[in-house]
């Protein structure tokens, strides 16, 4: 028996783990890491851009900060010069938009990719916008409020498992 697209996108061989969290006190202050930190329903607790909507939580996969350095010509990439606010790794956010997943106590919705902003070519040198293409993370909203700390399981809801590519391909 074949399986079909809904049962393919709701598996995941693991779960993804915490590895940094950051907030912004001010609007373009550099990030503090923190840990742990409360997700409120307008975002992390602390963060200025606390607010809800589909882009009160950031989240980056740390599997990408060596190719980002890489391709920005860096030989290291600290994740606070990125400006997300969560770094996981071991599992593939991209997979995780469209659908919820629980990290730490707290449950969020996946809305979108998020895309570099124009600081980046400030931040990371001249090409750091495009270095940072099609690995900026995804944007996600909260569905349900917790805590999340470093070394903290990112979970799929497999029960909300629906496909929605938006012509992404993946």
């Amino acid at each position: 028996m074949t399986d079909t697209i809904a049962e393919l996108t709701a598996r995941f061989p693991r779960s993804g783990t915490v590895t940094w969290i950051g907030i912004r006190p001010e609007r373009k202050s550099p990030l503090v890491s923190v840990s742990p930190v409360e997700i409120t329903s307008n975002g992390l607790a602390g963060d200025h851009r606390n607010r809800p909507g589909k882009r009160a939580v950031t989240l980056i996969q740390a599997e990408h900060l060596p190719a980002i350095a890489s391709l920005a010509g860096l030989e290291a990439l600290d994740p606070a010069l990125l400006r997300r606010n969560i770094v996981v790794s071991g599992i593939n956010l991209i997979a995780l938009r469209n659908g919820t997943f629980r990290i730490g106590s707290a449950l969020l919705r996946g809305t979108g990719l998020c895309a570099p902003c124009s600081r980046m070519e400030q931040i990371l040198g001249p090409g750091g916008y495009n270095a940072m293409r099609g690995h900026g993370g995804i944007t996600a909203e909260v569905v349900e409020p917790g805590t999340v700390a470093l070394g903290d399981a990112l979970t799929s809801d497999n029960a909300d498992a629906r496909h929605k590519d938006d012509n992404f391909p993946g």
